[in-house]
């Protein structure tokens, strides 16, 4: 604990290494037996992005405050990190409403990346979710979006102003059925589990 973080030099001194930290504490470890291996903590950063349709066939895109290139809009899509214990459902939904006010359901998991060298060069993986809107009220979340606004789909796919990523993955969501989610017998903690299984036809 952070309260003893004196003698943090008293065990370095005597061969003890970090291994990971939190606002108010840090775990050093101290390897016994030279042929154990302790796994790495907190490799990665786990992140959802919403592609979210409407009735009329738009999809729902935002540009942030916060780009390289300020001359003209990005258009991108909602998203953004989960929270400590945060289902990918939940945290896709409370992302889109948070940035932009609408609020949606998750239909289904189309597509993710994973890339490394993120931030404090850790990993990064980043899910991408099929949502239905249920309201289309824009109210943006002004410390992070500029603009938020529903755009058809054709002319997101000939945007300029959108990364050839987005682009695919929102071809990836209106052309595909995408993955669904479903409960699994002998995981009957929903607080705990969620599960994505590709649909199949009867």
């Amino acid at each position: 604990p952070i309260e003893h973080a004196a003698f943090i030099p008293i065990a370095t001194s005597a061969g003890f290494v970090f291994h990971h930290s939190h606002e108010r504490s840090l775990s050093l470890l101290y390897t016994v037996n030279g042929k154990a291996t302790v796994p790495d903590f907190a490799t990665h950063y786990i992140g959802a992005g919403g592609v979210v349709f409407n009735r009329r066939e738009e999809l729902l895109v935002v540009s942030e405050w916060h780009r390289r290139d300020r001359s003209q809009p990005y258009y991108k899509l909602p998203g953004g990190a989960l929270m400590p214990g945060e289902h990918l459902i939940d945290g896709v939904i409370r992302e889109v409403r948070e940035e932009t006010g609408v609020e949606a359901e998750f239909d289904a998991l189309v597509a993710f990346r994973h890339w490394h060298g993120f931030r404090w060069n850790k990993s990064d993986i980043y899910f991408i979710c099929r949502l239905v809107a249920k309201s289309e009220q824009i109210t943006i979340q002004e410390s992070e979006i500029e603009e938020a606004k529903w755009m058809p789909v054709h002319e997101y796919l000939s945007c300029e102003y959108a990364s050839p990523f987005n682009k695919r993955v929102v071809r990836a969501a209106n052309e595909n059925q995408g993955i669904s989610t479903e409960e699994m017998e002998g995981y009957d903690d929903p607080s705990r589990f969620e599960f994505f299984i590709p649909r199949i036809d009867d």
